[in-house]
């Protein structure tokens, strides 16, 4: 389509200027009046920034560009590499977040040894978090501590890194764990409603759910937008890995209750808990859009007749409005 072409082309112009910017440096996690403040690698977020980097690579057309754009790319995989190595700020759940649109695609698009390094390493630092007593993988805090013995609906976006590690290496290990902790936020994260929790605590002695919690949404009854948009795209990839039907069901209805809370313009409110008769000011969360727009795009690719042609085109809306 020439608006995506289009799109496409704005965002690489807007990456090639940053990384003459950035050089070995990231973006911090939110904008400062609309700028990004620059740091070391450190957070949750700075995968996404070299995963942009790595998208601009393989979409550019020009050689100078390819060039460019591979030999920042090169040198932010070396700057993973180092924080895996030194256990730097990796006591926590995100290393798919971190580790897969950095090292994965590095290593997909040009085979370079030390992004497999550094992928493989983040995957052992992931399962070093599964907790066999309930089957979930921790998300923060002390390994083990009752107080922070819980899961979050985002790490159904890290588990694609294990599922790459399994088919890398040929260890079963990281399938095996990606699949318990699948197996068990379906079983937990999806209230009655069809919402979703953003924080599940378990039970440390028996194993099962304790109770229900958020920590980023407006409160723990309500559903914050981007950790329903995660359930979207969790669920997608959920079944793209183990193709387990009832894994269908679960994105339906996680799917039918985020949309059916959308505003008219449908850029989500940062809870879904708003809406334009109540809370019309509160501030729009178009990363949850984008998001789920992405899980509908991967859903629709297992999905047959209208239902396919659906989450092919609800996308588009989500993404023009």
């Amino acid at each position: 389509m020439p608006e995506v072409r289009k799109a496409m082309e704005c965002c690489m112009e807007q990456v090639k200027r940053a990384v003459i910017r950035y050089k070995d440096r990231f973006p911090e996690d939110n904008s400062d009046n609309g700028f990004y403040r620059l740091r070391e690698n450190i957070g949750w977020t700075t995968g996404f920034w070299t995963g942009e980097v790595w998208l601009a690579y393989e979409n550019a057309a020009d050689g100078e560009t390819r060039r460019l754009l591979k030999e920042s790319g090169s040198r932010q995989v070396l700057s993973f590499l180092e924080r895996i190595r030194a256990k730097t700020d990796v006591d926590h759940h995100d290393m798919g977040f971190l580790f897969t649109p950095s090292c994965v695609a590095a290593y997909m698009l040009t085979g370079m040894k030390e992004a497999r390094e550094a992928a493989v390493a983040a995957a052992d630092r992931l399962i070093s978090r599964f907790q066999p007593v309930g089957g979930f993988i921790q998300a923060w805090g002390a390994y083990g501590a009752p107080d922070n013995y819980r899961f979050i609906i985002d790490c159904l976006l890290n588990l694609p890194l294990l599922y790459w590690a399994s088919e890398e290496t040929g260890d079963r290990r990281y399938r095996e764990i990606a699949d318990q902790h699948v197996h068990t936020a379906m079983k937990y994260v999806i209230r009655e409603d069809d919402s979703t929790w953003h924080t599940v605590f378990m039970n440390p002695v028996i194993g099962e759910f304790d109770h229900g919690a958020t920590c980023q949404g407006y409160q723990d009854g309500s559903a914050w937008a981007r950790g329903q948009a995660w359930g979207i795209y969790g669920t997608a990839l959920a079944y793209k890995y183990t193709k387990r039907e009832e894994y269908i069901g679960y994105f339906r209805r996680i799917t039918g209750y985020y949309l059916e809370h959308l505003p008219a313009d449908l850029c989500p409110y940062w809870d879904l808990i708003f809406s334009d008769a109540y809370g019309s000011d509160e501030p729009r969360d178009s990363s949850s859009a984008a998001i789920a727009a992405c899980g509908l795009l991967e859903m629709s690719r297992h999905l047959d007749g209208k239902e396919k042609k659906t989450a092919k085109a609800l996308p588009e809306n989500l993404l023009r409005r």
